[in-house]
């Protein structure tokens, strides 16, 4: 069975949109309700990350996954990943700061201390919307899920 990348954020934070753009398909909102499995991507509810009694669902999940994407809005002012929050994966984890079309420098800088603090290093910022890095980001992944 071939392995993904697990996308992990919170409601509305831009995982579906963002596998939306990198499959080339039209954007639209889309709540997602629970587990979706694409080929290269396990698309997980935000409510997963959001409610700590659901992190069994991810660590359960995250058996599938070759790589997790750790994903902060830069327009969301919460704390969504907790201290450390990346060492219950044994693979690697990357951090995406999404929303940057809609964000200033300052949010961008606080969506990138969240990620720090979750225990990521290597991050990128992407925008679904404009497309900006989402070649970069599409690159990363597929590198991961051979």
């Amino acid at each position: 069975m071939r392995k993904k990348a697990m996308l992990i954020g919170a409601v509305g934070c831009g995982k579906t949109t963002l596998i939306q753009a990198m499959h080339n398909q039209s954007l639209h909102y889309n709540k997602t309700q629970s587990l979706d499995f694409y080929d290269d991507i396990i698309d997980t509810p935000g409510e997963y990350v959001e409610h700590r009694p659901l992190y069994s669902n991810l660590m359960t999940t995250s058996v599938d996954a070759a790589l997790i994407v750790l994903i902060q809005s830069a327009t969301d002012k919460r704390v969504i990943f907790p201290p450390g929050f990346t060492t219950m994966f044994s693979m690697d984890v990357i951090g995406l700061i999404t929303k940057t079309d809609e964000a200033n420098a300052d949010d961008i800088e606080y969506a990138r201390r969240r990620i720090l603090d979750a225990g990521v290093s290597d991050m990128m910022e992407v925008s679904a919307v404009t497309g900006d890095n989402l070649d970069q980001v599409r690159n990363y992944i597929e590198s991961h899920v051979k």
